[in-house]
């Protein structure tokens, strides 16, 4: 797949937001991953850097655009499928950059950080009764569902479409649960999606 841009939402679930000790936000509140970030499929080996500091895994619900975003455009006619996907962050060099007031993308944006599983069709009916986990060697770490979001599917692809575009090959990471954490090196990464295994990932420190 021809991936084009990468939104993603940030603190889209109250309880992540206020484990990290952030305010929860009154609108959407988006940043972008390079498309060079993204690696997709199952049993994948990522590596990262060892020296880089702390690196977080935030497991979200990911969408596939199929077509341009139009007001008033239905979800289904939208969106072809959805994902679990992992966004990786340098959770200190995220803090840095809140101090300096810098932004975020060398934080977000480094390559393998837009990790996606396996792919399955989209139900705008069934969405909201999603169930979906993350597992760190075998414990479970994180679980949700996209009827726990502050901002629903549909006010964050308008909110997308209307303030920077939305198109084929475009994808949306719609926000973590609580229960983020830091990664080492050994780590083997499990996503369970309505308790189906929908992507494992290695972590490579080098």
């Amino acid at each position: 797949m021809d991936i084009k841009n990468i939104y993603c939402v940030g603190r889209n679930y109250s309880a992540h937001a206020k484990e990290l000790g952030n305010q929860v936000p009154e609108e959407p509140m988006f940043f972008s991953k390079p498309s060079h970030s993204f690696v997709q499929g199952d049993n994948k080996k990522l590596s990262f850097p060892k020296d880089a500091g702390a690196i977080h895994y935030e497991v979200e619900l990911v969408i596939v655009i199929k077509k341009e975003w139009e007001k008033g455009i239905s979800l289904s006619d939208l969106i072809e499928k959805t994902a679990l996907g992992i966004d990786f962050t340098l959770r200190d060099k995220q803090e840095e950059m809140k101090q300096k007031r810098y932004p975020w993308l060398i934080s977000k944006g480094f390559p393998n950080s837009a990790a996606v599983g396996s792919y399955s069709p989209f139900s705008e009916k069934d969405w909201e009764d999603i169930r979906f986990s993350l597992y760190q060697n075998g414990v479970k770490k994180q679980e949700g569902s996209p009827s726990q979001m502050i901002f629903p599917l549909r006010e964050l692809v308008d909110f997308t479409g209307e303030h920077f575009g939305l198109g084929p090959g475009d994808l949306i990471f719609t926000g973590t649960p609580e229960g983020v954490g830091p990664v080492k090196d050994g780590d083997e990464l499990s996503l369970i999606f309505n308790k189906k295994e929908a992507g494992t990932f290695k972590i490579m420190l080098n």
